[in-house]
């Protein structure tokens, strides 16, 4: 059984009703210091990982009014002795909620807690935009997968579109605006550095690993959609997000820098193709990621913060919705137009040449 250490901190007043909150939310073990410091207590929760949203939840109801207290939750590497299951008294309802969907292992605070450094636009997530950009067209541009995969590890474009999906559940708008701006920044860095690239490459532009970002079908955006429930799930249960993050990237970041690098070499129908299919992904992982969140029972603590966020929420949903239609239909009326770029080689401008041209004629 997964358990965390919920440390509170709060007025001295408010010990036995924190006490009571754990026992009645089955906390294995409490420890209440009650040695008065500038009348302030400390109660230690160690708690089942499921439980920990319960018991946040009602101390945020219980004294979330008052002044001075906080909460912090941290994660429990190991207990002595093991505990059993029987140690806890178990609610009516676990044996339907064991198997059920709604139930998460990670509270919403430590969601949110993640979420937000993804949304953050400093200094690293620019560096790290720059060099996976660089790395990506590199690789994209030599056919060499292993360096493509390096830059989809190092992409840092999943953090703002889970963090916006995540803020469109908990009708967070600041997060949501926070997370659009820096999903925005970070995909305009990537396409202008690719053009600059692309203007630049005197190669030709015949690698697979490059025109496969050039032919969106609808195995993109299931694809997309399942990269985006994946990544949701992975942050809803606690599990490692690296491979998730890779799958993520896989959606985002290629085409991204494929489109760029299409602009540059003058190939228009080409970069037509790239970026429906970015735009197809960014569509698909946001709408999927939404979905899993509220499916998983991610949304605000209180019925006024729901009532006042149901809105927004499934306004923000059936936009994504009504986008990947549009883009489903602009990708079947492509296929129909031929308007796709066939899955073949062109020579960049910059590097017509004599050799070229009789090389390539070969």
């Amino acid at each position: 059984m997964a358990l965390q250490l919920v440390e509170v901190t709060a007025d001295h007043g408010h010990v036995d009703t924190l006490v009571a909150l754990g026992e009645q939310q089955g906390a294995i073990d409490i420890y209440a210091d009650e040695r008065s410091q500038m009348d302030r207590c400390l109660v230690r929760f160690v708690i089942s990982t499921k439980r920990v949203q319960d018991l946040l939840d009602a101390i945020q109801a219980a004294i979330g009014a008052q002044a001075h207290w906080r909460a912090v939750v941290l994660p429990v590497q190991a207990s002595v002795p093991v505990p059993a299951d029987a140690a806890k008294t178990p609610k009516p309802d676990d044996d339907t909620r064991r198997f059920s969907l709604s139930s998460v292992t990670v509270s919403r605070e430590v969601i949110l807690n993640e979420v937000n450094k993804g949304a953050r636009l400093d200094l690293n997530f620019l560096i790290l935009t720059v060099l996976s950009t660089i790395t990506a067209a590199i690789g994209l541009l030599t056919d060499n997968v292993a360096v493509v995969i390096g830059a989809m590890v190092i992409a840092p474009l999943l953090g703002p579109n889970l963090a916006f999906a995540f803020a469109a559940a908990i009708g967070d708008r600041q997060l949501m605006g926070r997370a659009l701006g820096t999903n925005a920044i970070g995909v305009v860095i990537a396409i202008s550095l690719s053009i600059a690239i692309g203007a630049l490459w005197t190669g030709r532009l015949d690698s697979p690993e490059l025109l496969s970002r050039a032919v969106v079908g609808f195995d993109s955006i299931a694809l997309a959609l399942a990269a985006g429930a994946a990544a949701v799930l992975s942050l809803t249960t606690g599990l490692s997000a690296t491979l998730v993050g890779v799958m993520v990237a896989v959606a985002l970041l290629p085409p991204a820098a494929a489109f760029g690098i299409m602009i540059g070499s003058g190939n228009m129908t080409a970069a037509a193709s790239a970026a429906l299919l970015l735009a197809v992904n960014i569509a698909c992982v946001n709408l999927v990621a939404q979905i899993v969140f509220v499916a998983k029972g991610i949304g605000p603590r209180t019925w006024a913060e729901k009532k006042a966020s149901r809105p927004a929420r499934y306004i923000n949903a059936t936009v994504w919705l009504l986008t990947v239609l549009i883009l489903s239909g602009a990708i079947w009326y492509a296929r129909e137009s031929g308007g796709v770029a066939p899955d073949q080689g062109f020579t960049s401008p910059v590097s017509v040449s004599p050799s070229v041209r009789s090389g390539s004629a070969e």
